[in-house]
This record gives structure tokens, C-alpha cells and sequence, in this order.
């Protein structure tokens, strides 16, 4: 492949390895589109259909897919075939009524998750930033580069639920000793469990103390989704959750 198509495509072994490709079948692969997500906690959609689900073989039976709007990312339709899909996004196929929010395993893979109808509404945020605007309102900066404005404060790190249709955001979850939470990335990577405990150590990323039924561990403030207050999260989650 000349210099030419090399905008948009990415040497298979240099592709992130939470992408769910064969890394040896071939020399090239997308690059996906810059924007919302990281490359580490996203695929371009072309995978999510012709790898992950097996709707197309290739690159131009994607397009054709994509073009006629039958998958929805977020409640719209998505047209562009390098297009990030990532954690926490819905992707919608309304034909044969399915439904999946994106999640990584146990290895960090990025994978798709099966919701139900009632959740697919549902997205869930983590709020990386707060800016006070004027006239008293609060710009909220998620975590995949998406924004939402409120007439009410919320905290950094926290977690909020939009309901998509309605844009509104119905459900508000803290970061805080006692909640619980899913993990996105690092070597505890997909276990869910409770804070016992937040370290503090100024300039470095937060440390997170936690519990689960296999035990204690720790991981990065910046890893972790909290996903509910009690013993029921806010969401469905891979192992019943």
C-alpha cells in the first residue's frame, strides 16, 4: 500500500491490543477517525460489524450498511465506517432488534454486551471536567469527549445517566467510599467492586481501594466507572452484575 492509503489505514501489529482482530492475516488495518474516545478504549465500527458480529466480510459491505443507517451508535445513525465506537456507547441494530453496550474483558479486549430495550437509552458518563458558565449553569465534559449542560453542579469522577431520547440526565452516581464500580482499564481490568478506600496523592493519579467477593485490590481513580450506591448497578454488567 502506497503513502497515499496509509491516512487511513494502521499496520495490524501496531493496532491497539484491545482491538479484536487476527493480527497476522494481513499487513494493514483501520485507522479509525479521530475523535470521541481513545484509540485504547475504542474500534473503529468496521470491526463491531464485520469482526465482532459478522454482518459484513469487508470493508464495502460496512459501508453499504452504514450508508442505508441501519446501526445506531448513541441513538444515531453512524455513517462513517472508521468511526470510534467505545466504553460505555450503545450500539443499536433496530432490524433484528439488538443492542449492546461496550464494554472491555477480563484481557481489556473491547467487546459488545447485550442490553435490553429498556436500556438502551441508558448511556452512562463519567464526568471528567465541571466549568461554571455564565448565568450559573455547568458545562460537564465526559469521558468520551462529549459535553452537557446543567443547571446542576456535579463532582469530577462521578457518573451520570442520560437518557438519550429525553436528553436528561436521570441518575446521578458518586465516586466515594461505598460505591460501586466497573473497571476500564489496568490489570484489574472488567471486575466490578465497592470502595473501601480513596488515596490522595496530590499531583499522581488517586489510588482506589477496593472490595469484591474474590477480595481486596487496587486500582487508578482514573480506571474505574462508578456504576451504583448499592448492590445493584446502575446498569446490566457481563457475569451478572
Amino acid at each position: 500500500m502506497g503513502r497515499k492509503g496509509q491516512g487511513k489505514s494502521l499496520k495490524r501489529a501496531y493496532a491497539p491490543r484491545q482491538w479484536k482482530i487476527h493480527r497476522k492475516e494481513k499487513r494493514w488495518t483501520i485507522r479509525n477517525t479521530p475523535g470521541p474516545h481513545t484509540s485504547d478504549l475504542s474500534v473503529p465500527i468496521t470491526f463491531i460489524l464485520r469482526d465482532y458480529l459478522g454482518y459484513a466480510k469487508n470493508v464495502h459491505e460496512v459501508k453499504k450498511i452504514l450508508t442505508e443507517g441501519l446501526i445506531l451508535v448513541n441513538g444515531k445513525p453512524q455513517r462513517d465506517y472508521r468511526y470510534r465506537v467505545g466504553v460505555m456507547d450503545i450500539v443499536e441494530i433496530p432490524r433484528t432488534e439488538e443492542y449492546y453496550r461496550v464494554l472491555p474483558n477480563y484481557k481489556g479486549t473491547i467487546t459488545l454486551h447485550p442490553i435490553s430495550a429498556e436500556e438502551k437509552t441508558r448511556k452512562l458518563y463519567k464526568i471528567k471536567n465541571v466549568t461554571l458558565l455564565k448565568g450559573g449553569r455547568y458545562q460537564l465534559n465526559f469521558h468520551d469527549g462529549n459535553n452537557f449542560v446543567s443547571d446542576k453542579k456535579y463532582e469530577t469522577y462521578q457518573s451520570v445517566i442520560v437518557d438519550m431520547e429525553r436528553n436528561e440526565i436521570v441518575e446521578a452516581i458518586p465516586l466515594s467510599e461505598g460505591s460501586l464500580v466497573f473497571i476500564v482499564s489496568g490489570k484489574n481490568v472488567s471486575k466490578v467492586g465497592r470502595i473501601r478506600e480513596i488515596h490522595e496523592f496530590g499531583m499522581n493519579p488517586d489510588a482506589v481501594l477496593l472490595e469484591s467477593p474474590e477480595g481486596t485490590f487496587q486500582t487508578l481513580k482514573d480506571y474505574v466507572f462508578a456504576v451504583g450506591v448499592n448492590d445493584t448497578p446502575a446498569i446490566s454488567l457481563p457475569g451478572g452484575e
